[in-house]
């Protein structure tokens, strides 16, 4: 279960009290930074006046003061230089709650280094003014920032960066089909997609084949963890937010969803997309009393997700159990048309 991040916001002053409260019941930040706090809000109000629920100051005295009255503090503190890191280390006798980053020249080695000096001691939360920025932090040095405080240059980034900070990553439901057929086809264009766990690929939306990386071992090549031989360039694809797309259409920086074989999933950026002609295997199987088939290239690197772990499709025999993911109905355009009803041979 990944670890939750923080989203606070700090919009405009010059937004009325009715605006606020609105932004707040959309955009559901953990905490919102005001100039003084503000009742009735459903969400922590962060303030550099008392009498919200975290106390936002620059200096350490204040952030004393606020501590021994069980006032909860947001030390906030701007790094321009290297003396300004070592500054951080020393407010830390403060235990303040949150170091709110403010990097006005915005980098991420300032941040890695807070990260690795400062985790555990306080959360660090770190002043972005967009959508990029504050993915970049969330993810810095693996584990990213606690969170994130959004100043917004465009109101637009505010909903996206809720979305990126809060939504939890859906499972998948998986389904064990039974593998009736699979012989080799011939030569076509198939797809590499270089990013790790496993992709859904398949000949129909309704049945996606749970295609591993190239973890394993092999006596003629080494493993290449960040690579799922996914199949010919007309396969579907299992894209984040439940839609699918053509392997055809992916591209460097694209977003995947990886999926493992409990239906954990997690999405990634593409780093290199490779298609090169390559013999091919057509492998069907059955779910219930359907039928579902992929096409993969045939090498022994190239292997389908089972229960108890996975297993190379040069190795694969009819009444053989392998996951897939299976849906009824159509898609249109890659989303879902549940009453839909199409054939797909």
């Amino acid at each position: 279960m990944r670890k939750v991040k923080q989203f606070w916001l700090e919009p405009s002053h010059e937004l009325s009290e009715d605006h606020l409260r609105k932004i707040a019941e959309e955009a559901k930040p953990h905490t919102i930074i005001l100039p003084k706090p503000l009742t009735g809000l459903p969400v922590k109000v962060a303030s550099p006046v008392d009498g919200g629920d975290i106390l936002v100051t620059f200096d350490i005295t204040t952030a004393y003061a606020a501590k021994d009255r069980g006032v909860p503090v947001a030390l906030q503190i701007a790094v321009k230089d290297r003396n300004d890191l070592e500054r951080i280390s020393q407010s830390l006798h403060a235990s303040p709650d949150y170091l709110l980053i403010d990097c006005p020249n915005w980098k991420i080695i300032p941040v890695e280094n807070l990260i690795a000096e400062i985790r555990r001691r306080s959360k660090i939360i770190v002043r972005t003014r967009s959508f990029e920025e504050s993915r970049t932090a969330l993810s810095i040095l693996e584990q990213g920032a606690d969170g994130i405080s959004l100043a917004p240059d465009h109101p637009s980034d505010i909903i996206k960066t809720r979305d990126l900070v809060l939504e939890e990553p859906e499972p998948v439901s998986l389904s064990l089909a039974k593998v009736t057929s699979i012989r080799p086809i011939g030569t076509g264009a198939r797809v590499c997609v270089d990013t790790c766990e496993g992709l859904l690929t398949g000949s129909s939306s309704q049945g996606l084949f749970l295609v591993e990386g190239e973890v394993h071992s092999n006596p003629h090549v080494n493993p290449r963890p960040f690579r799922v031989n996914a199949g010919p360039v007309a396969l579907y694809l299992l894209a984040p937010k439940g839609k699918t797309q053509y392997l055809w259409e992916l591209t460097a920086g694209q977003s995947v969803l990886l999926v493992d074989k409990q239906g954990r999933t997690r999405t990634v950026d593409v780093a290199r997309v490779k298609i090169e002609r390559r013999p091919l295997m057509l492998i069907e199987a059955s779910v219930g009393s359907d039928s579902v088939k992929t096409i993969v290239q045939n090498a022994e690197t190239v292997r389908l997700v089972n229960r108890a772990g996975s297993k190379s499709i040069s190795d694969i025999r009819p009444g053989d159990e392998v996951l897939v993911r299976y849906e009824e109905g159509g898609r249109h355009f890659g989303t879902r048309v549940p009453d839909e009803m199409i054939i797909e041979k």
